[in-house]
């Protein structure tokens, strides 16, 4: 193969970086979700860590008018590694591709083939997730093949994503165990391919449900569980959910159990614990059937019964902000 491209050699690098288990800064980014413990060996999560923002209060609803605005949620809090092609509204017909993660924190990158990669996880500063993403991919629109996109903090007059991609496309969502993604096939080389194959031992095995929208299986160690995005307001979900706890309804299996949720850019995200070895394809129709039990409890009017009221109470304090 011919001498590298520039962007092939900072690929090569960071994921050197990270398998050797080098001391994090801030322009290095782990192959790990926010919510993933960090790569440095702190004990703590990325996002507390060597992915901590000095202010990151992210508008509500970042991903507001989004077909898949729950699979955007779930790429960008939850799943460690994931791509969905996105389709641009002028029509240009230029590829571009999201991703969970992309190296060195950047949040995008042009490929050589003049193709675009831009980063979900890349932390905020200004309060509008959207509004970063859209800043990022007009850069990277007018940034020549072969460089990544630097980050920037300078947001006047940037668009919103909304504003740049055709939003009423339902997302179609690869799922990955590693981040070979990152680069193209004829950048491959022997040292790359070992370095990430080193790096990617840090992704954690993840699976997208296809009985149910937004709902992923992950294994974390010993533990699997359910996260599954929703898109319901909070009140009326917290509701319904509360009506199915209190009849014993939210289990999707022997030894599972609705364990408590997340909020993150607007949304809720109950997540659920599962036994080790129940694996993905078994949630497949419990998720589908209790689907049917929560589209029934939310048509449902009554006041809360006591129990009810006290499953809602139970539920709440196992509520986590992620945004």
């Amino acid at each position: 193969m011919g001498k590298q491209s520039k962007t092939a050699k900072q690929v090569k690098q960071a994921a050197a970086d990270v398998a050797a288990g080098a001391n994090l800064d801030a322009a290095v980014v782990p192959v790990v979700g926010l919510r993933e413990p960090c790569p440095c060996g702190s004990g703590r999560r990325y996002k507390a860590c060597h992915g901590k923002s000095s202010s990151s209060v992210s508008t509500l609803r970042a991903f507001d008018g989004f077909a898949s605005e729950c699979d955007l949620i779930a790429m960008r809090e939850l799943v460690p590694a994931a791509t969905a092609p996105l389709t641009l509204s002028d029509g240009s017909g230029r590829a571009v591709t999201i991703a969970t993660v992309l190296p060195m924190a950047w949040p995008a990158l042009v490929r050589s083939d003049g193709t675009i990669m831009l980063g979900l996880q890349v932390n905020t500063d200004n309060g509008d997730v959207s509004r970063d993403l859209g800043s990022a991919l007009a850069r990277a629109l007018e940034t020549e093949p072969g460089n990544p996109v630097p980050p920037t903090r300078e947001m006047a007059n940037a668009p919103r994503l909304q504003d740049l991609v055709d939003v009423s496309q339902a997302l179609s969502v690869s799922v990955y165990e590693c981040f070979d993604f990152w680069i193209d096939g004829e950048e491959m080389t022997t040292e790359v391919k070992e370095s990430l194959e080193r790096a990617n031992s840090y992704a954690l095995p993840t699976t997208r449900l296809e009985s149910v929208a937004a709902a992923y299986w992950t294994q974390m160690g010993p533990k699997e569980h359910l996260r599954w995005v929703m898109p319901q307001e909070e009140e009326p979900l917290l509701n319904a959910l509360s009506r199915l706890h209190a009849r014993e309804e939210t289990a999707l299996g022997a030894d599972t159990r609705l364990v408590g949720m997340f909020r993150a850019q607007g949304l809720m995200a109950p997540v659920w614990d599962l036994p080790l070895g129940f694996g993905a394809e078994a949630c497949e129709v419990p998720a589908a059937k209790f689907a049917e039990r929560l589209a029934a409890a939310l048509k449902e009017s009554a006041p809360l019964t006591d129990a009810e009221r006290r499953a809602r109470a139970g539920l709440t304090t196992r509520q986590v902000t992620l945004r």
